[in-house]
């Protein structure tokens, strides 16, 4: 149980943590501070959160547990603010989608109090945004990732674990290092690619068109370009090193497959194409797994 947890950030990803730990009954208060007065209201208002912190202090203030849910970009200058209040038994989390960033960010804010950090990344999300996108089912069957610091105790790391198991989620470890480059590769660039995608489309003359024949294909293609310009622009700059090098990769594989299709490689296509899928059930098959055995129980 927590007595108070402080959520910077209350929309989908905060407001989801808040409603998943309420409906489990694992927390007495949750206190939201952020930017956006209308947001935080509406978060009152739905039940989200129990109280509007007026400062960096009151949100801290006698808090178990302060989850960072805001932009990445706003990490270090949010650990700044509440670094002088943050009492000792206090954990900080965040949930930004990169570490490296986040990591750098939280040593030179906190200072002698970096233990009190575990940067976290939850691995779920909606194409919609703000409080009223939060669900307390959003985390259930989902993996959190933590990335602990050397100056971390097991005790906390297993605290902001509970937390997340609370929600639903299953919780595995990475470092800063090994998280950005594996979430450039299936996350940052997926976005950045279904972005561009749209964005080459509307752009075109007669756009209108298009998109009226647009189907499901196109529609599931490019649904994660819905989600926070502002959040996946900080998450680009942020792990920039790493996207750079998944972007020149897929670039080198779009030339291979366009020589293919100029050549009239049929079969080279299909190669392609077949491995392309065969990967992919692979995948679907090992997820499926993976939530039957969650469901069912067993090794």
């Amino acid at each position: 149980m927590f007595k108070k947890i402080a959520i910077f950030g209350v929309g989908l990803i905060g407001g989801s943590f808040a409603l998943a730990l309420k409906q489990a009954g694992m927390v007495q208060q949750v206190v939201g501070a952020g930017r956006s007065l209308a947001s935080l209201e509406r978060a009152l208002e739905l039940g989200i959160i129990d109280a509007i912190a007026v400062s960096a202090a009151d949100a801290v203030a006698d808090a178990d547990l302060v989850l960072i849910a805001a932009p990445v970009a706003q990490t270090g200058l949010i650990l700044a603010s509440i670094q002088p209040y943050l009492q000792p038994g206090t954990i900080v989390t965040d949930a930004g989608s990169t570490k490296g960033d986040v990591e750098a960010a939280a040593r030179l804010a906190l200072g002698i109090k970096i233990g009190q950090f575990v940067p976290g990344h939850p691995i779920a999300g909606r194409e919609s945004n703000g409080p009223d996108a939060a669900i307390a089912s959003l985390y259930v069957g989902k993996k959190v990732v933590l990335a602990p610091l050397p100056e971390n105790v097991e005790a906390d790391i297993l605290r902001v674990a509970a937390a997340w198991q609370q929600c639903g989620a299953n919780i595995h470890r990475l470092s800063s290092a090994q998280h950005d480059l594996v979430f450039a590769s299936v996350s940052h660039l997926p976005h950045l690619l279904a972005y561009a995608l749209v964005d080459d489309i509307a752009n075109k003359p007669y756009a209108e068109v298009l998109f009226q024949y647009a189907a499901s294909g196109f529609r599931d293609f490019t649904r994660i370009a819905g989600s926070s310009p502002e959040m996946w622009r900080d998450i680009s700059l942020a792990n920039q090193d790493a996207l750079l090098q998944e972007l020149d990769a897929y670039q080198a594989k779009l030339t291979q497959v366009r020589g293919l299709l100029a050549a009239r490689d049929g079969a080279g296509l299909e190669a392609i194409y077949q491995n392309a899928r065969q990967a992919r059930h692979r995948w679907i098959s090992a997820i499926e797994a993976a939530e039957k055995q969650n469901k069912e129980g067993g090794d």
